[in-house]
């Protein structure tokens, strides 16, 4: 929510002046002033969250404990094991570490190209005031 504070007061008030003139209404204003104006903000938003969300990790070993040697945890038949949890899983409970580190670079892949997708789908959306 900050960010998007930072993006709406970064917005110049001589394009909501004009706005007022040519396009009635605040919804038309929103969407064909503010929204063009905010979207680098989405973009960096959308991006973070999605690298964020691989990495759900803290949550699910508070909750399921599944900690020590030979421990299941990760919810009721794996229903809440991520991709972090069961790498950290192989790792420090059945101590694979060569494995884990092979699950961490496909990971790692993953999120570059989920990454590079969300970068190549921003220039239809995306608009950087120059």
């Amino acid at each position: 929510m900050i960010l998007y504070l930072a993006a709406l007061q970064a917005v110049p008030v001589h394009l909501y002046e004009a706005a007022t003139l040519d396009v009635p209404g605040r919804w038309q204003r929103f969407r064909h002033v503010t929204w063009p104006m905010i979207t680098p903000t989405t973009f960096f938003i959308t991006i973070t969250s999605v690298i964020g969300s691989f990495q759900a990790f803290a949550q699910i070993h508070l909750l399921t404990r599944g900690n020590g040697p030979g421990a299941v945890g990760g919810g009721p038949h794996w229903a809440t094991t991520t991709v972090i949890y069961y790498l950290w899983q192989q790792a420090f409970s059945y101590y694979r570490m060569g494995y884990a580190a092979a699950l961490a670079w496909v990971l790692a892949v993953v999120i570059l190209l989920i990454t590079w997708l969300q970068f190549r789908m921003s220039r239809r959306w995306v608009f950087y005031n120059e």
